[in-house]
């Protein structure tokens, strides 16, 4: 009988298309994925792959099994979601994932509030940018920014929360010091290697200055505060720093609406839906901050 756990390390090899790609999808040791497709071809009496210097490629016989696989995933993620789906207990593990800056910056005091509103709620909560995989059970609730609602896939059950808007923020003190007549150059801040962005030099104050490139968001803050530049922040991020001022002038754009995703059976869930009932109540409440509506401009 074939083993469904051999039969997961195939698609990951076949999906990532090399060993090392499955390993570290799987958090795997190397040895282990070899093996595992080894027991799979032992039973099956076929080679799975081909190894390549490009990778590995399917066989003729690895492409009928990467099919039957496939509908093997998804009869599992469905008999999964069923049973999950009748489980009507306020209690048990509940995933959400949510950008890093929504939960470290606005939800965490809400999910604080939840966690000990339902202290049978085992919860888990996923920060990261990327969107989970909420039809194989990544996540069980996803908190997005969407620019385009029809870009999601149309097997989600979404509630439709605030737009969200960001601003051009520098520290308080250097643009005092700037307005005082000090001639220090302004670098602009930021994650990524795109060249001087347009935020940079739209405003009352321009970034002059050679840029200066921050590994993750929590350092562009501090960069920030420390008067090296300025940067683009979330409104709801910037407006609540008092370290922090937007830079006059600078326009206000919108990065997206918020929306809270479930999938299918799981959305049926008591937790599910306790939990998005009551972080789209929160959301809604915080609208003017998400929209750089709660203070006005310096």
């Amino acid at each position: 009988m074939i083993d469904w756990d051999d039969v997961r390390y195939f698609l990951a090899a076949a999906r990532g298309g090399s060993v090392r790609a499955a390993a570290e999808r799987l958090g795997v040791y190397h040895s282990t994925v070899l093996r595992r497709i080894a027991q799979l071809e032992e039973r099956l009496g076929a080679q799975m792959f081909e190894k390549l210097p490009s990778g590995y490629r399917l066989t003729a016989a690895g492409e009928e099994v990467l099919e039957l696989a496939n509908q093997m995933e998804a009869s599992s993620h469905q008999l999964e979601t069923r049973v999950f789906g009748r489980d009507q207990g306020a209690r048990g593990l509940l995933r959400v994932t949510v950008p890093p800056f929504l939960a470290t910056h606005l939800l965490m005091p809400d999910l604080a509030d939840f966690a000990r509103m339902h202290p049978d709620i085992e919860m888990e909560i996923l920060t990261t940018g990327e969107v989970a995989n909420l039809t194989n059970r990544e996540a069980d609730v996803a908190i997005r920014i969407v620019a385009d609602r029809k870009t999601l896939p149309l097997n989600l059950h979404g509630l439709k929360g605030p737009e969200v808007f960001s601003g051009v923020y520098m520290s308080r003190d250097r643009l005092a010091a700037l307005r005082a007549g000090t001639p220090d150059p302004l670098r602009w801040i930021v994650i990524d290697d795109h060249g001087i962005p347009d935020w940079a030099r739209e405003g009352e104050v321009h970034a002059i200055g050679a840029p200066f490139r921050t590994p993750d968001a929590e350092t562009q803050i501090i960069a920030a505060q420390q008067g090296i530049g300025m940067t683009k922040l979330p409104c709801f991020v910037g407006d609540i720093d008092p370290l922090l001022v937007r830079v006059p002038g600078a326009n206000l754009p919108m990065h997206g609406t918020l929306w809270v995703l479930t999938q299918g059976e799981t959305r049926k869930t008591k937790r599910v839906r306790l939990f998005t009932e009551f972080v789209s109540r929160r959301l809604a409440a915080y609208a003017p901050l998400i929209a750089g509506l709660s203070v006005t401009r310096d």
